[in-house]
């Protein structure tokens, strides 16, 4: 699993099982498309929220009981039916994809933990339901390694983030960066001060302690699927490491998983 894009999710991964795999696709396809309605190209905001409400009238359909019309759903709607998946996760996925492109500023980690909840949250859940491992126990464990994902992700691409919208994305916390005394501009600037680098050790140790706070999924359950929970924490924490080790310096080393690290993550979580 990289920590890139749509990252949240292994797609088709070799340690799934191949009777997952077509589900897996399925949902990827649907994320990742959703996703780039409110990421990529040169549309008007109001144009890619009809979009993402073209696939809210297709998940209707699929919950109706009628056949959707666009080909994506057609296969997703195969999908759901055979694993029984739940509607609600892609619907969350959609109001994240909506919320980005139409606010670019969080006032607080609450806040940005609510965005985390649909943006990244549901992959894991719609992962437990395809394993019949749905548990209260393990979707909560889920949602703390897929918000951390999704914070990892975040804390990687500040910069990247600068560039998006019309004002730029900014994921850090409004509240904590003033407490920290982090400035927007200095954000655009990349100033790399005492300060900014003290907010960012700060988000870096707390998405830590998130991601652990949930790794007892990836131990509780067995087979593939524990071991490709464990590679995914063990991915995300790599990062984190290596935000470290550049001194929080992400605007000029982004920090990335690179192929030298895959056999020593499939390593550990094969042995932890």
């Amino acid at each position: 699993m990289s920590v890139d894009h749509y990252e949240n999710f292994p797609v088709a991964s070799l340690l799934l099982p191949a009777r997952l795999r077509p589900a897996v696709t399925a949902i990827y396809a649907f994320a990742r498309s959703a996703d780039d309605f409110a990421d990529e190209g040169s549309l008007p905001a109001a144009r890619r929220l009809d979009l993402l409400d073209g696939y809210r009238a297709e998940l209707d359909r699929i919950g109706r009981g009628l056949s959707p019309t666009q080909p994506l759903f057609q296969r997703l709607a195969v999908q759901i039916a055979a694993h029984g998946l739940p509607l609600a996760p892609f619907y969350d996925l959609l109001d994240a994809f909506s919320q980005d492109i139409v606010k670019d500023r969080y006032a607080s980690y609450d806040e940005l933990l609510d965005y985390c909840r649909r943006s990244a949250n549901p992959i894991g859940r719609l992962l437990l339901h395809l394993f019949d491992a749905a548990t209260a126990e393990n979707l909560q464990d889920s949602d703390k390694i897929c918000s951390a994902l999704q914070l990892v992700n975040h804390w990687q691409d500040v910069g990247i983030d600068l560039d998006k919208g019309p004002r730029g994305r900014i994921y850090l916390p409004q509240d904590e960066m003033a407490r920290f005394g982090v400035s927007e501009e200095m954000l655009r600037c990349r100033i790399m001060s005492a300060e900014f680098r003290a907010l960012m050790r700060f988000q870096v140790e707390r998405s830590r302690a998130l991601m652990m706070s949930g790794a007892a999924l990836g131990r509780n359950l067995s087979g593939r699927i524990g071991m490709e929970i464990r590679a995914i924490i063990n991915g995300g924490l790599r990062i984190l490491d290596k935000i470290e080790a550049c001194g929080y310096d992400i605007f000029r080393h982004r920090p990335v998983l690179r192929t030298t690290d895959w056999p020593c993550l499939f390593l550990e979580a094969a042995f932890a």
